[in-house]
């Protein structure tokens, strides 16, 4: 397996050409920091929700290189990364955020129609398999949506499977990149500027105002909203607040319509396996079958290099789950591996704040599930930078902070020491006292 890190939704002669990065001084009503899928959607929604507004978006390098244009394109309902995480740390309004989930699912389909972004869009929902026993009773046997092993089976043919769970509403899968490309194309038509490889250096309050700079010029604006998300924040504040973790990924060739047949498999349909270090996968709009998940790698003080990407290891073991997963597609090869990182929180799902006086507002923390909840961040960032009380922001998960992380060493020991956990949890069904610990602390959590 001696292919580069070239993720597979860039890896076409389609990708648009850089824009040009920001060069002098320039004001606008909103500055939009990070190009991402986060920024993305805070802009076009800037200008969707009050037509005519001066939005300027910088993108520190290209529209969709990171994390937006390098995960597995499974554009989820949930904005708390599963219902069991939702229900935990949020019951009295869970089903509220669920309602809200959807709808926001629902708009991002709308919006893609809307603009006519052609980016593989497919709604078939999310299909939850359990590949060992003890894992089977929390996909709630006797329930709507329960599937046994044959049943499951008649609709993702692996031996390795013994129950599932389908919810057809939950989930869409999608080419990530080419809907970035398609986001960014509506929010200039509807006047957006964005400037590429244009990385913000400082944030100051100046009066009534905020002021970003670039290497190239600045960008005075009435409100900002920062959508970094994994990179160093430019608040002080939120810099223990997430952790980046490496997440990789494997592609394989194009199968033939012989092999998807034998697999019974629908390709609008997004698959992850139950485990707490699990996998997810899905077939791509040019028929390869994309497998990623698993190893979740933290590097000491918070480690962001491409070096990182390079780790045989992870890429050899994805392999081997492949062939146990798909036996039947043995002879298929892999034509591309990359990784990307992940911003995560304590609490697994995105944060939400202000700063200098509202004008400022913020969101990440989304550990993996940004592509569907970030369309619900760019909206709620505007909630606040408008000062009113909406819906969104009245909401508990918006208005509480996750604990932040600890520094080093302690972080690295913490993290360390809990994946050796989930691994053994994984195995033996039962979570040691380290993890019944996190739990109690409000800390932990169960895929």
């Amino acid at each position: 397996m001696s292919q580069p890190t070239t993720p597979l939704w860039l890896d076409t002669p389609d990708r648009p050409a850089p824009r040009a990065a920001l060069v002098g001084d320039v004001e606008a009503d909103l500055a939009v920091v990070g190009g991402g899928f986060t920024g993305l959607w805070t802009a076009l929604r800037a200008v969707e929700r009050s037509p005519g507004t001066r939005v300027v978006l910088l993108e520190g390098d290209r529209i969709a290189e990171h994390a937006t244009g390098r995960n597995g394109g499974f554009c989820e309902a949930t904005l708390t990364h599963g219902e069991a995480n939702g229900r935990d740390r949020w019951p009295g309004e869970y089903d509220l955020l669920h309602r809200l989930g959807l709808e926001n699912l629902d708009a991002i389909e709308e919006t893609v129609a809307r603009y006519g972004i052609a980016c593989g869009w497919a709604r078939g929902g999310a299909l939850a398999v359990a590949t060992r026993p003890h894992e089977v009773a929390d996909l709630e046997p006797g329930t709507p949506g329960f599937l046994d092993a044959e049943a499951v089976r008649r609709m993702a043919d692996s031996p390795t499977y013994l129950a599932g769970r389908h919810e057809p509403d939950e989930c869409a899968v999608v080419d990530p990149a080419r809907l970035a490309w398609g986001l960014a194309e509506a929010a200039e038509g509807l006047g957006v500027r964005i400037a590429e490889r244009s990385a913000v250096t400082r944030i100051r309050s100046r009066g009534e105002a905020v002021e970003v700079t670039t290497a190239g010029g600045s960008v005075t604006a009435g409100r900002v909203a920062l959508a970094t998300n994994v990179f160093p924040s430019l608040l002080r504040r939120l810099r223990l607040s997430t952790v980046p973790v490496y997440d990789y990924v494997l592609a394989t060739e194009p199968i033939t319509d012989a092999q998807l047949a034998a697999l019974r498999w629908d390709p609008s349909v997004g698959i992850a396996d139950s485990g707490n270090q699990f996998h997810y996968y899905r077939i791509t709009p040019d028929r390869r079958i994309l497998f990623g998940g698993y190893d979740a790698i933290y590097h000491f003080r918070r480690g962001i290099d491409p070096v990182h990407e390079e780790r045989q290891e992870t890429y050899d073991v994805l392999a081997r789950h492949f062939r146990e997963t798909f036996p039947q597609l043995a002879s298929v090869e892999f034509t591309h591996r990359w990784a990307g990182v992940i911003d995560t929180s304590t609490r697994f799902c995105a944060f939400y704040g202000s700063t200098h006086g509202g004008r400022t507002a913020y969101a990440l923390g989304f550990t993996g599930l940004g592509v569907g909840a970030s369309r619900f961040a760019g909206d709620v960032m505007l909630d606040l930078l408008e000062g009113g009380e909406t819906e969104r922001t009245r909401l508990e998960m918006v208005r509480t902070r996750p604990v932040p992380f600890p520094p080093e060493p302690l972080a690295w020991i913490g993290i360390q020491l809990t994946r050796w956990s989930l691994a053994r949890a994984d195995a033996t069904g039962r979570r040691n006292l380290w993890l019944r610990l996190l739990d109690r602390l409000g800390l932990g959590f169960d895929s």
